[in-house]
């Protein structure tokens, strides 16, 4: 039998409030949510704010982009340069980390989470 985890949506910012192909950040309990208006794409992400590297909440400032021949969203910290999946949380580099991923939807003007 399937374990199925209950998604629930919480109302993080309106769209206006995070900039075009850029990223802001919201706290939700003990946590820090980076959310990326991915425009270039149309496409909207989020992720833990903190970058397991070096334990920095940076991630929300990071540079958003596309890595290799799926042109895969990514975004590097803006301190380390270490890049991450934005659909998966995965390290792109060569290290074992990861971060992670919250699903968005956005509706009437507002961006919403997913959150366990």
């Amino acid at each position: 039998m399937e374990t199925v985890i209950a998604t629930r949506w919480i109302m993080a910012c309106y769209v206006d409030d995070v900039p075009e192909n850029g990223g802001s950040c919201i706290k939700h309990g003990d946590e820090q949510i980076a959310i990326f208006n991915f425009a270039r794409r149309n496409e909207w992400y989020a992720t833990q704010n903190l970058c397991p590297h070096k334990q920095q909440m940076a991630i929300s400032r990071g540079m958003i982009g596309s890595a290799g021949e799926s042109c895969e969203p990514k975004v590097a910290c803006p301190f380390h340069k270490k890049t991450f999946s934005l659909l998966t949380g995965e390290c792109l580099g060569e290290e074992e980390l990861t971060i992670k991923t919250y699903p968005v939807k956005i509706a009437d003007g507002k961006v919403f989470v997913g959150v366990d």
